[in-house]
């Protein structure tokens, strides 16, 4: 009988280097929410892929990055746990942009954690930035692979990698799970996703949902959800005159939790102040930012 490998795969890098688009191409299918905006990715996001005689458990992470506030704070917390406790760390560069500060920091802590990271440079089909002061340290960028996860480049040279490098292990999931994240938390990702998008302006990180009911059974799925603003100035740009912002959000949000659940979703969604939902450990774990 053949060996089995199974372990968990994080993907590290600083905002908007193409993590969580990455993990779809990976997957194959739409897990984790996607937006040019940093801050998008919020909470360790589990993809499970069995691939031949291996499962590959990849953790989508928020990106690693400089700031004050709490919820700063709470999602880089999140990538030093998961690049601590990974078996295989990705180091992903965008390579339209380059080696940043923020990966010599990733480095050195896989570093001191005896891990050897496999440096992914992505965005493979932008022009690649020629700044040499960009280029990743020279032990790194040997081996480094090129992906492109909106063209497919390169995806399946790095599920070889990857599968080399896993430990022996029976499987750690069911063979048809795709995450462990519950499908009403997915739902209140898409929601968020469809305000980001319509609000990428206005309201770049402000945003927060708290699915309140979720209702399955029958041809038809009924949600009922919260966006969560900080002041109601924000509740006013997010409803919109006359109602027309919050609508044009619950249709895109409901055609995607369609596309995802496969039945008719019945979506009514509030706009609700709460100007402790960024700043209270206690609250961003309730909504799942963790």
């Amino acid at each position: 009988m053949a060996e089995t490998r199974a372990g968990f795969v994080a993907l590290l890098g600083p905002p908007n280097v193409g993590k969580s688009s990455l993990l779809n191409a990976l997957l194959g299918q739409r897990l984790a929410i996607v937006s040019r905006l940093p801050q998008t990715t919020r909470s360790r996001i589990l993809g499970i892929l069995p691939r031949g005689d291996a499962q590959i458990l990849f953790l989508d992470t928020p990106g690693r990055h400089r700031g004050g506030r709490p919820l700063n704070a709470s999602l880089n917390a999140i990538v030093d746990e998961v690049a601590r406790d990974c078996d295989v760390p990705l180091l992903l560069v965008d390579r339209s942009r380059g080696w940043s500060e923020v990966h010599d920091e990733l480095a050195a802590a896989l570093a001191a954690s005896a891990r050897t990271p496999i440096v992914v440079f992505t965005k493979c089909d932008l022009p690649p930035a020629v700044d040499p002061a960009v280029a990743p340290p020279a032990g790194l960028a040997e081996g480094a692979l090129l992906v492109s996860a909106r063209r497919g480049t390169g995806i399946d040279a790095l599920l070889d990698a990857i599968v080399s490098r896993l430990p022996i292990s029976p499987p750690l999931y069911a063979e048809d799970d795709l995450t462990d994240r519950p499908l009403r938390f997915l739902c209140a990702e898409l929601i968020r996703e469809a305000a980001m998008g319509l609000l990428s302006e206005e309201l770049p990180h402000a945003i927060a949902t708290e699915v309140m009911a979720f209702e399955e059974g029958g041809r038809v799925t009924r949600i009922r959800a919260d966006l969560l603003v900080e002041r109601e100035s924000q509740k006013r740009i997010v409803v919109g005159q006359g109602g027309q912002k919050i609508k044009q959000i619950g249709i895109r949000a409901r055609q995607a939790i369609e596309a995802l659940i496969g039945t008719k979703v019945h979506l009514e969604l509030f706009v609700k102040v709460d100007p402790q939902w960024s700043k209270s450990a206690r609250r961003m774990q309730e909504l799942g930012y963790h």
